[in-house]
């Protein structure tokens, strides 16, 4: 397994190790000592699958109070995956970072609790896995508007996404309340 940082520290892309043969390949998605030993010490709680088409962008989002860590792979196609700095005080406040992860490369990013969450799928079709170590709780969700000109993802897709009316109507970080975002709290 190999662990590589982005240029947000606590944002990780994981390679877990492959074992091709004859008949396939085997790798391990998930072994709680191999994660804790690279620094993801995580208790999941809950798994989600989503299953979108081609120019679905899902995101971004989060949730405070009840932040989620995750830990996102395409089981299936391709995306893009992005992770949003936003927590008051940090000093990578309204950064951001974003990584393919397909099938075939078998990336993995982990994204810590504190970061907005969101992607687009590039592929026709992809199956999105991601492990949270926090449940989900509606009240505590939040939303921050994709295309916000502030955070300037470069999004690599043709053409507008599709989007639901939530994601459509988020606000910008900026016009976040200051109680929603979540809170640095230091290295």
């Amino acid at each position: 397994m190999k662990v590589i940082q982005t240029r947000l520290p606590e944002v990780l892309i994981v390679e877990p190790a492959v074992y091709p043969d004859s008949r396939g390949l085997f790798f391990e998605s998930w072994n709680r000592d191999r994660y804790e030993k690279a620094g993801i010490k995580c208790g999941w709680v809950q798994d989600n699958i989503s299953i979108s088409t081609k120019g679905v962008l899902r995101g971004l989002h989060f949730q405070n109070p009840d932040s989620q860590a995750k830990l996102v792979q395409a089981i299936e196609g391709e995306i893009f995956d992005v992770a949003v700095d936003i927590r008051k005080g940090s000093p990578g406040f309204g950064q951001w970072v974003g990584y393919n992860l397909s099938s075939e490369n078998r990336r993995q990013l982990f994204i810590p609790r504190g970061f907005a969450h969101g992607f687009v799928v590039l592929s026709d079709r992809a199956v999105v896995s991601y492990k949270c170590d926090d449940l989900f709780v509606g009240s505590s969700g939040g939303h921050v508007l994709w295309s916000d000109p502030d955070i300037a993802i470069e999004w690599p897709m043709e053409g507008a996404p599709l989007l639901s009316e939530k994601d459509a109507a988020a606000p910008l970080l900026k016009d976040l309340p200051a109680s929603v975002c979540p809170v640095y709290e230091g290295a």
